[in-house]
């Protein structure tokens, strides 16, 4: 299971780092495969250079060389590739790389976007295939040809029937992650995936691990109940608004005493009326925080 950590904000704001280091000494008690600075639940896109690097100087500091620590980065080649040197400075040990800013990239300039991004330090990188990024089977593996410092990829489709055809085609050369969604460890472990990627271990750990253990050893009954108890719920309420894979587990966290704050545009708060269904929410998770 690799933690996916939110960036905790003050009310005001700006970046919350003693409060970073609080959640990440509390997140790495627990036996993580990796967690990673500046993810999608750590709302990337909105940081400025100079807080993504004090974020990821901060976990690799309170990681301690405990697990692995990467780094997200992405934009645009420059920019991406001063983030990935940066976090490289910082003592990442690699690096999450996110589609660029152009929703409409031609496949070979998709494929030298990645290189650019890849090619700026020694440290191994994984393709984050998320939104509009849906390459096919000879893509993937041309690209994986290409880069000797690929390492991994992330799924952030949910598509497991386009996932199956790229791990059929490229195979062991790549490790496979399941990165959508807890709600989707049934199917990815199902295809045979063996890690995946939580934002619930922002304010449950001890699920998100169970979760990965109870489907790598086909406990299939104890599966069922903990997704029918209490991840398809979550995901539920998730799906109600554009933003709300983020807003929902800060507010999980405030209400728990976590460091977390508000979202940055143009994700979107918390509505009033979904309160109610959190709190709710937040009862029935009692047995498992």
């Amino acid at each position: 299971m690799i933690a996916f950590p939110v960036t905790p904000l003050t009310p005001g704001g700006s970046l919350d780092a003693p409060g970073l280091r609080r959640n990440l000494e509390r997140l790495l008690e627990h036996p993580l495969a990796a967690v990673v600075a500046a993810g999608g639940t750590g709302e990337m896109f909105s940081l400025h250079p100079a807080e993504h690097r004090t974020l990821v100087e901060t976990t690799v500091q309170v990681a301690a060389g405990r697990v692995p620590v990467l780094a997200g980065t992405g934009f645009n080649p420059p920019l991406g590739a001063e983030l990935a040197r940066q976090a490289a400075t910082a003592g990442a040990d690699g690096l999450l790389l996110f589609p660029p800013y152009d929703t409409r990239a031609d496949p070979e300039g998709l494929a030298d976007y990645y290189a650019a991004l890849a090619s700026a330090t020694p440290l191994g990188a994984v393709v984050y295939s998320r939104d509009w990024v849906d390459p096919s089977p000879d893509w993937v593996e041309r690209l994986a040809a290409r880069l000797p410092s690929l390492v991994a990829w992330k799924d952030g489709s949910g598509d497991t029937r386009r996932y199956q055809r790229l791990v059929h085609r490229v195979g062991e050369r790549l490790t496979w992650i399941g990165g959508a969604g807890d709600d989707l460890v049934p199917g990815y472990y199902a295809m045979g995936i063996r890690a995946y990627t939580s934002s619930i271990a922002n304010v449950a750990p001890r699920l998100s691990l169970r979760l990965h253990e109870a489907a790598a050893s086909g406990e299939a009954a104890e599966l069922a109940s903990l997704m029918r108890e209490y991840v398809v719920p979550l995901y539920e309420l998730r799906s109600r608004r554009r933003g709300y894979e983020v807003s929902i587990m800060k507010e999980m966290m405030s209400a728990l005493g976590l460091a977390a704050g508000p979202v940055r545009p143009p994700l979107a708060p918390l509505r009033p009326e979904d309160r109610a269904d959190l709190e709710r929410l937040l009862e029935r998770w009692k047995p498992i925080l």
